[in-house]
């Protein structure tokens, strides 16, 4: 297979320019790590973005973070862990689920796909903390999006188009996010026993009230028993999960507060510092929860039809996240085809997202939720704005997209 490798910014427009001059379509990719998200594309070229690394410009004092696009997540976590600051977004890390190496994936492909996690309910998704950008088009332009800060974000936002285009639209070659102060600690009240449809009123009844809840989530006894965190993998009955972050003082008040309020058939026990941590990436993450090597959708939908969706689907392993406006599921490959159709019937309104299939699962049934007609045609029309020769990772979301 034939590789572009550009170093710099240069090479990039030049790598894309070449494309678009000999007809070429390209695959773009950075170190890989979410190469099995999305449909496969068709190309014999690739554009290995991997060597865009580097270049940080951290001002803490201002909560701005700018590098190039290829920089690894684990550097710069590593980085604001040490200034006691954090991605709000939350990014996971879905390196392993391809049979990647954990910390693998960069922070451009983060916001390339609009990753984000469970303190989405709180704080909004990756493109809700995205700034500014360089990039190159599919017209081997380079041009830039936002600011450094959110003030200069005027005229047309182009982070939050480029947030979640999939690399379909341009290739970043530099990113500026938001970061913010990491609370001092994290504490995650846990309720056991409870149905699915009477943990999606619990976690509600949190999110609703002034305790200024980070997490919701349940886990059914049947995916509860896989977690590394033993309060959670020894409970014996399903788990609902309730995350609080903040001060000491603040978070042991507010913990008493929501432990008041459950159900009082609902057994009761509490996660704090590292044990919380640790159960929020298992969350964030997924792998360690769902069984490997089988298929995963990622629904998002209304909280009151999680519980619809998994009755409608029994031989499903799955959980909630979001307060059960995110239902993740698991189910064989094979069944794929039969199980789609049901699955969208069953979550109403809601969008599903194939994470992992097979290449031909992936050929077979939707990855991305169907766009409707107009969206379709706008959909189409902002990717010949950018890309009109579709050089770009063709057919990555949607044919001919």
């Amino acid at each position: 297979m034939e590789v572009f490798k550009p170093t710099n910014a240069a090479e990039l427009k030049d790598a894309i320019a070449a494309c678009v001059s000999n007809d070429r379509k390209v695959e773009v990719r950075g170190t890989g790590s979410k190469r099995g998200l999305g449909r496969a594309v068709a190309s014999s070229l690739v554009l290995d973005t991997s060597a865009l690394k580097g270049g940080i410009d951290y001002q803490p004092e201002e909560l701005v973070l700018s590098c190039a696009a290829a920089t690894p997540m684990r550097d710069l976590l590593l980085l604001l862990e040490q200034r006691a600051q954090m991605f709000a977004f939350e990014p996971p890390d879905l390196a392993p689920l391809y049979g990647g190496e954990a910390g693998a994936g960069t922070i451009g492909g983060a916001l390339a796909a609009n990753l984000g996690g469970p303190r989405r309910v709180k704080i909004g998704s990756a493109r809700d903390h995205f700034l500014g950008f360089s990039a190159v088009s599919g017209r081997a332009e380079a041009f830039k999006g936002g600011g450094k800060v959110v003030k200069n974000v005027t005229g047309y936002d182009l982070p939050k188009l480029m947030a979640g285009s999939m690399g379909t639209l341009a290739v970043f070659d530099t990113v500026t996010v938001k970061v913010m102060p990491a609370p001092p600690k994290s504490r995650t009240v846990l309720a056991f026993g409870l149905t699915p449809d009477e943990a999606v009123t619990v976690l509600a009844d949190a999110l609703n009230s002034p305790w200024e809840v980070s997490g919701a989530a349940y886990l059914p006894a049947t995916t509860a028993v896989h977690s590394a965190v033993d309060h959670v993998k020894n409970a014996g009955a399903s788990v609902a999960a309730i995350r609080v972050e903040g001060t000491s003082v603040s978070v042991t008040a507010r913990c008493e507060a929501l432990r008041k309020a459950l159900p009082a058939k609902a057994g009761q026990e509490e996660l704090h510092s590292m044990r919380s941590k640790a159960f929020w990436e298992e969350v964030r993450d997924v792998r360690a929860l769902l069984p490997a090597n089988t298929a995963l959708w990622r629904v998002s939908l209304a909280a009151t039809q999680a519980s619809t969706l998994v009755a409608a689907l029994p031989d499903s392993a799955y959980y909630f996240d979001w307060g059960g406006g995110l239902v993740w599921l698991a189910m064989d490959d094979a069944a794929i085809s039969k199980q789609a159709p049901r699955l969208r019937a069953a979550m109403g309104e809601g969008h599903a997202t194939l994470i992992r299939a097979s290449d031909a699962s992936r050929a077979s049934v939707p990855v991305f939720e169907p766009l409707s007609a107009p969206v379709m045609a706008l959909t189409r029309g902002i990717k010949s704005q950018f890309d009109p020769a579709g050089v770009l990772n063709p057919g990555r979301m949607y044919e001919g997209v």
